[in-house]
């Protein structure tokens, strides 16, 4: 009996809580991330410079500080026409998602994950997301739904204990 309180509460906890289960980043790797870009300068590549760059919009994106998943959306836009392959094209695509979903834009995120999705149908990731996301907006729905009976039923109330006083 007391696992099943348990497995309530836990369900409860993750309904408003969110319960993604996608990784947070430190700042501490975001300062790594800058450093090695800023450490590698005009030596390397262009290949090795996008590698760096993408680390670090990874980073960004999954920072608990929205000012840096901001920055990685930012980074990861300005990027996304440069895509030179299908597979890196991805890759953004779904980084912007996660920075959307991040910062509480998930109608957004939603619609890069189905763009995701077009290029790599059964990317598990991707569709592991593109549920959480759903899951989510019909969560943020059932509780919309909700303040707004709330709403309602205090207006009626209100209007019936006026109604009580008059007589």
């Amino acid at each position: 009996m007391g696992d099943k309180i348990a497995k309530f509460f836990d369900s409860v906890g993750a309904f408003f809580t969110g319960g993604d289960q996608l990784p947070w980043c430190d700042r501490d790797i975001i300062l790594g991330c800058e450093r090695e870009i800023a450490e590698a300068g005009d030596d390397v590549t262009d290949e090795v410079k996008q590698e760096s760059i993408m680390r670090l919009s990874w980073a960004l994106v999954h920072s608990r500080q929205p000012d840096d998943v901001q920055r990685g959306i930012a980074m990861l836009d300005a990027s996304l026409a440069s895509a030179a392959s299908p597979l890196q094209k991805r890759e953004k695509l779904y980084l912007l998602a996660v920075g959307f979903y991040r910062s509480g834009d998930y109608s957004r995120s939603r619609q890069l994950l189905e763009r995701c999705l077009e290029i790599a149908p059964d990317w598990r990731q991707a569709l592991t997301l593109k549920k959480t996301v759903e899951d989510r907006i019909a969560k943020d729905g059932v509780i919309g739904i909700g303040i707004a009976a709330t709403a309602v039923g205090l207006v009626a109330g209100g209007l019936a204990a006026a109604l009580a006083r008059k007589k």
